[in-house]
C-alpha cells in the first residue's frame, strides 16, 4: 500500500518528493482493446501517470442506470494502468467539458422542471450524488492506499469559468469523502485570478490549465497557493478541430519549449491530450459564443499519439525532454505502417424517409417538440405537418433551429435552415400536401452559458404568418439502420442509405476517406464511426482495427445530402486530418 499526499513543495509519495508526468486518455474515445496499448506507449514516453474524465451521460443514459459494459469499462481501464505500473488521475466532473456533447451532463437532467446546472440545486445535486456515489464504487477500491493505481481525484472541472457557488464546491468534496475516496482531491482552472477564485475551495489542491507562457502561469497560481506543489492539469500540447475550420497544430518546438519550463520549474504535468481518440458515434460536442460551432468526430488534438494510436514527431521530442528529468524506457514505440488501400461497391441503396417506420414511432402534438419533450437524447427526429390548400411562401422557426433542419415537400427537397449560418427562415417555392422537417443535433454545447439547452424546432413554426399545428414527430434510432435489409426498399429524393461488402485478410485499422461524400454518418459492422462532412477539415474516418474482422465486413453510409460518387466507398492508407491554415 502506497500513499500520495501534498507536501509544502511537492507531491510526497510514501513520503519522498514525486513529479507527476501524466497524460490525459479518455477510454471512451479509445477502443476497449485498444486501451492497453495506448497506456503502455504512455509509458514508454517517460509518463507514470494516466490521467481521465468519466463521461456521466455515456454511462447514464438514463437515470438510475450506471452503464460499465465495453468502452465503459472504467474499472477495466484502471486496473490496465495499474498493471503497467503506473498511477491514475480520475476527473469524474459531474460536468467534465471536453468538447464531448453537454459536457458529460446527461440530456434527461434537462427534462427535470426546474433543476439549475452546475450550482447548489436540490434536484440537481441529488442527480449528481446518485452519480459520484456509482463511480466512487468503482474508484474507491483502485485508490493507492488499498493497492490500486487512483492516487488524485479532481473537483468539478474549470468551475472558475462557469460560476462561483462555494456550497456546490462543498457539497461535491463532502460526496466524494462519504463515499470512501480518501486521496487528495483537486481542482483546475485557468491561472487567471477571478477564475482561480471562484473554482477553488479550501482543502481542495489547485492547479492550472495552459500550453504557453508556463514559468508565468506557474507564477499567478502561485499567489493563489503560496505552497504546495505547482502542477499544469491541462498541459494543452494540442488543440480541437471545428468543421469548417482548420486542422488546429501547436510546433513542436513550443510545446517542448513550454513543457521543459514546466519540468524545470519542479512542476508535474497532465499532457491534455497525450491521446485524444475520437468522437465516435454522435458523441462530439459544440461551442457557441455568438455562433454555433460543432466539434469534428476526430480528437486527434495533434497530441503525441496520434488518433490512430501512432507516435508523432511531438511523441519523440517530449520523450527527449522528459528523459532530462525522469527515467525513460529503452523501448520505443513502432512507427505507423500503411493500412489497407482499396475501394469498395455499393451494393444497397434506399431512401431514408421511406425507411423512418423501422426507426422510431411518430409522436403527436399542435406544436412541434423538443428533443427533451420526446426523450430524443441525440441524432434525428423528423417533424411532418399538413400544408393542404396552403399557398407558398416563407416558412420561419419562431426561436431557432438546433441544429440544421433538411426541409422537403412531400419528399421533394426544397432547402436547409443551418444554425451555424443562423438560418430560421426559408422560402418554400412550391405547393404541396405534406411539409417534412428532417432535424439533426449536430453536438449539444459542452461549454459556456449555452450548456443544457433544448433541441430540435426551437418555437413554433409560421408559413406566411400563419402558425402551423398538428404535428407529428418521430425520433429516430438510426443505429438501427445497419441492421436493416436494405434490399427491396425504394430511393427518392431525400437521405440515402448504401451498404457495401468486402473482404479483409485479418483485422485492421481502416481510415475510410470522405473526400467525395457530402455529410452523414458510417458504420463498419455496426459499429459507428461518427459523423463526416465535407466541410471538413478532416478527411478521413478512423476505424478501429478491433472492429474489423477477417472475412466479410460491411459498410453502411447515411448521406443526408449528396456524394460525388454514391456508387462506391475508398479506404486510403492513413489519416487525414486537413489543411492546416486557411
Amino acid at each position: 500500500m502506497s500513499e500520495l499526499t501534498i507536501g509544502e513543495k511537492d507531491f510526497l509519495l510514501d513520503g519522498e518528493p514525486y513529479q507527476i508526468l501524466s497524460g490525459a486518455l479518455h477510454y471512451f474515445r479509445v477502443h476497449p482493446d485498444l486501451w492497453a496499448d495506448r497506456i503502455h506507449k504512455a509509458r514508454l514516453m517517460g509518463l507514470n501517470t494516466i490521467e481521465t474524465y468519466v463521461p456521466w451521460n455515456a454511462h447514464s443514459p438514463s437515470r438510475g442506470e450506471f452503464v460499465t459494459e465495453g468502452g465503459l469499462d472504467l474499472e477495466r481501464f484502471l486496473k490496465l494502468v495499474a498493471a503497467e505500473g503506473m498511477h491514475a488521475i480520475v476527473r469524474p466532473g459531474p460536468y467534465i467539458c471536453a468538447e464531448w456533447s453537454n459536457g458529460g451532463l446527461p440530456p434527461w437532467l434537462l427534462r427535470i422542471p426546474g433543476i439549475g446546472l452546475r450550482r447548489s440545486e436540490p434536484q440537481y445535486l441529488e442527480a449528481v450524488t446518485e452519480y459520484l456515489e456509482s463511480v466512487y464504487r468503482i474508484v474507491a477500491p483502485l485508490q493507492i492506499d488499498r493497492g490500486g493505481p487512483v492516487f488524485l481525484v479532481q473537483i468539478e472541472n474549470e468551475y472558475g469559468a462557469y460560476g462561483s457557488d462555494k456550497e456546490y464546491l462543498a457539497e461535491l468534496a463532502r460526496v466524494t469523502r462519504e463515499a470512501g475516496i480518501t486521496v487528495p482531491l483537486n481542482t483546475i482552472d485557468q491561472p487567471q485570478p477571478d477564475m482561480l477564485a471562484d473554482g477553488s475551495l479550501p482543502g481542495l489542491h489547485m492547479t492550472a490549465s495552459f500550453g504557453s507562457r508556463s514559468t508565468e502561469r506557474f507564477r499567478t497560481l502561485r499567489e493563489f497557493q503560496p505552497t504546495g506543489p505547482l502542477m499544469c492539469m491541462e498541459f494543452w500540447n494540442g488543440w480541437f478541430d471545428s468543421w469548417g475550420f482548420h486542422h488546429h497544430t501547436t510546433t513542436v518546438e513550443d510545446s517542448d519549449t513550454a513543457l521543459d519550463e514546466i519540468l524545470s520549474a519542479g512542476g508535474s504535468v497532465n499532457f491534455y491530450m497525450f491521446h485524444g481518440g475520437t468522437n465516435f458515434g454522435m458523441t462530439n460536442g459544440a461551442n457557441d459564443k455568438g455562433a454555433y460551432v460543432p466539434l469534428v468526430t476526430s480528437y486527434d488534438y495533434d497530441a503525441p499519439l496520434d488518433e490512430a494510436g501512432n507516435p508523432t514527431a511531438k511523441y519523440h521530442a517530449f520523450r527527449k525532454t522528459i528523459a532530462k528529468y525522469a527515467p525513460v524506457p529503452d523501448e520505443v514505440p513502432a512507427e505507423a505502417t500503411p493500412a489497407p488501400g482499396f475501394s469498395v461497391v455499393f451494393t444497397e441503396k434506399a431512401g431514408l424517409l421511406g425507411s423512418v417506420g423501422s426507426l422510431g414511432e411518430p409522436v403527436a402534438a399542435d406544436v412541434a417538440p423538443t428533443y427533451e419533450e420526446l426523450g430524443q437524447d441525440t441524432g434525428f427526429v423528423l417533424y411532418e405537418t399538413s400544408i393542404e390548400g396552403r399557398a407558398p411562401g416563407v416558412l420561419v422557426i419562431e426561436e431557432e433551429v438546433r441544429d440544421r433542419a433538411y426541409v422537403y415537400i412531400d419528399g421533394v427537397p426544397v432547402g436547409v435552415m443551418a444554425r451555424d449560418a443562423h438560418e430560421r427562415a426559408i422560402r418554400l417555392p412550391l405547393a404541396g400536401s405534406t411539409l417534412s422537417i428532417l432535424v439533426e443535433d449536430q453536438g449539444r454545447v459542452n461549454y459556456g452559458e449555452r450548456l443544457g439547452e433544448a433541441k430540435g424546432l426551437i418555437g413554433p413554426a409560421w408559413l406566411n404568418g400563419e402558425k402551423l399545428l398538428g404535428w407529428t414527430a418521430r425520433p429516430l434510432d438510426v443505429d438501427l439502420l445497419p441492421s436493416l435489409d436494405l434490399s427491396g426498399r425504394m430511393t427518392d429524393n431525400g437521405p440515402t442509405v448504401l451498404a457495401a461488402e468486402f473482404e479483409l485478410d485479418a483485422p485492421s485499422d481502416l481510415f475510410l476517406t470522405t473526400d467525395d461524400m457530402g455529410k452523414g454518418l458510417a458504420w463498419i459492422n455496426g459499429f459507428n464511426l461518427g459523423r463526416y462532412w465535407r466541410k471538413g477539415p478532416t478527411q478521413t474516418l478512423y476505424v478501429p482495427g478491433p472492429v474489423t474482422r477477417a472475412g466479410k465486413n460491411r459498410l453502411v453510409v447515411l448521406e443526408l445530402e449528396a456524394m460525388v460518387d454514391d456508387d462506391a466507398a475508398s479506404f486510403v492508407d492513413g489519416l487525414r486530418l486537413g489543411q492546416t491554415e486557411f
